[in-house]
């Protein structure tokens, strides 16, 4: 389970603007894509990151964190724990990626280390439309 403090949960979701949402394609059926349109209700830029880089609420998406050519605040990854790593090592790369978030039931230690040893935030098996509502009522 995540060990981030709520204050700094909340800081996360105030401050962040643009969100990388890996995994989020243009299915309504998938978690992803309501998560998506939950942060685009709250104000977040939602920049969908799939191999298919399909435009999803509006928005171009990219076939990976890297394509992204313009800042992001948070990559949010809706990918199994068995994939998770590789995307947080993704994220670790752009130096601009000040939070790697991996949603509901998505849990990798060894990724959450090396992004705290990174210095970035970590939030781990948490989900930004639970949590919105939790902490900003």
């Amino acid at each position: 389970m995540s060990d981030i403090s709520d204050g700094e949960l909340s800081r996360v979701l105030r401050e962040s603007r643009v969100w990388a949402v890996v995994g989020l394609g243009d299915n309504p059926e998938r978690p992803a894509y309501a998560v998506a349109r939950f942060l685009q209700s709250v104000g977040k830029r939602v920049v969908p990151v799939h191999p298919s880089a399909a435009t999803v609420h509006g928005e171009r998406g990219y076939a990976s964190l890297a394509d992204i050519p313009f800042r992001v605040d948070v990559a949010d990854v809706f990918r199994r724990s068995s994939e998770a790593g590789a995307v947080a090592d993704e994220a670790l790369a752009r130096e601009d990626v000040g939070t790697v978030w991996f949603q509901l039931g998505v849990v990798d230690e060894e990724a959450a280390r090396r992004v705290r040893a990174a210095g970035r935030t970590m939030v781990m098996n948490r989900c930004p439309a639970i949590e919105w509502p939790r902490l900003h009522g």
